[in-house]
């Protein structure tokens, strides 16, 4: 698979699309910050504010839990994971 291309945009874009819903939620800036900061087409979401990090491994009482809470990109991969990859397919098989 080429990096950056169309198959790795669209998993980028719909692993930022269904994290925003599993992602701790104040002020929106923790979500905007990966849509802002991850490259789609690169293979990596990026999320960066000063608290990231803590709140992606340090368990919390989150509003909006449990839905929303830490490590959020397994809970969405564990979830969407057959999803995005039949999406991909799709796309690599030109459909």
């Amino acid at each position: 698979m080429e990096s950056g291309g169309e198959v790795q945009r669209f998993i980028d874009s719909e692993c930022l699309r269904l994290c925003a819903s599993k992602i701790p939620k104040d002020s929106n800036a923790l979500i905007e910050s990966g849509n802002i900061n991850t490259k789609v087409g690169s293979g990596e979401l990026t999320y960066r504010t000063p608290y990231a990090r803590r709140w992606y491994y340090r368990a919390a009482h989150f509003q909006g839990a449990p839905e929303r809470g830490n490590y959020w990109f397994e809970r969405m991969k564990a979830q969407h994971k057959e999803k995005i990859l039949k999406g991909a397919q799709k796309i690599a098989n030109g459909g």
